[in-house]
């Protein structure tokens, strides 16, 4: 699939707008004709592709685009004057609502969502909720552009969003963590560190396709190796007794409150 739109990206020389728009060019869904990016600086991130245009001004970016993605940290987002008119407006914006962005730039079709740090590799999980104003081909293009970088995922309530900020936005650093508990007990009985990071991401990275390419819901996964009553299931029992499941509600709940604060 192909985006017949041109496309600006408010932000575009950060880290997450370059993301989204290398991803869109090694896609093919877009040409570099089709791309602009704006940013705070004459710095041009990652994307320095010939046709590619940019800029410092957020409204001749506007102006000259369809589609305009708000790629900026929400507590920019009070800085960044644009009248973006009936042009359909994407955000991946934290904490900010769709309210929020229509009373601030008159834009009436508005996509919240959330992409994550995997963008960068093209394997971002991302939710997207739109407006009761945007279109079935406005839709396309949004679809696109995520599964560029990984697969997008309409959510049906706007609620979803802000909950999606916590889980699958915060939740790709998760693994991370885990990582690198696995790491340090493993350096505390004696392993040598480089052979411990390596054994660490090769569980939570290669291992856990059994998970993608499985057929079972995520609960059964767990259930059956301790059903199993093995190494397996007694690591499981003991962590989620210990209280592993609270824990990461916990965190949950911490990023949803960030993100709240970070819309107000």
């Amino acid at each position: 699939m192909t985006i017949d739109a041109k496309i600006g990206i408010i932000g575009g020389n950060g880290w997450l707008g370059g993301a989204l728009a290398t991803a869109a060019l090694e896609a093919g869904v877009v040409a570099p004709e089709q791309l602009a990016l704006s940013g705070r600086t004459d710095k041009r991130g990652a994307v320095d592709t010939p046709g590619v245009q940019h800029t410092r001004d957020n409204q001749a970016l506007v102006a000259r685009s369809d589609v305009v993605v708000l790629s900026i940290r929400p507590e920019q987002f009070a800085d960044v004057a644009i009248d973006v008119g009936d042009k359909l407006v994407i955000s991946v914006m934290a904490g900010i609502t769709a309210q929020q962005i229509a009373e601030h730039t008159g834009a009436t079709k508005i996509v919240r969502s959330v992409p994550n740090a995997a963008a960068a590799i093209r394997h971002s999980f991302t939710p997207w909720h739109a407006t009761s104003n945007v279109t079935a081909a406005d839709k396309h293009i949004v679809q696109t552009m995520f599964d560029a970088c990984g697969q997008g995922a309409e959510v049906p309530d706007e609620g979803h969003i802000d909950y999606c900020v916590a889980m699958t936005g915060s939740g790709a650093a998760f693994p991370a963590l885990l990582a690198d508990a696995l790491v340090a007990n493993a350096v505390a009985h004696g392993l040598p560190h480089e052979f411990a990071e390596q054994a660490a991401k090769g569980v939570l990275v290669d291992a856990s396709q059994l998970l993608a390419q499985g057929q079972e819901g995520v609960a059964d996964v767990v259930q059956t190796m301790i059903d199993y009553q093995g190494t397996t299931g007694a690591a499981l029992e003991t962590m989620r007794d210990g209280g592993f499941n609270a824990l990461v509600a916990a965190g949950l709940e911490a990023a949803l409150r960030k993100a709240s604060d970070m819309g107000a």
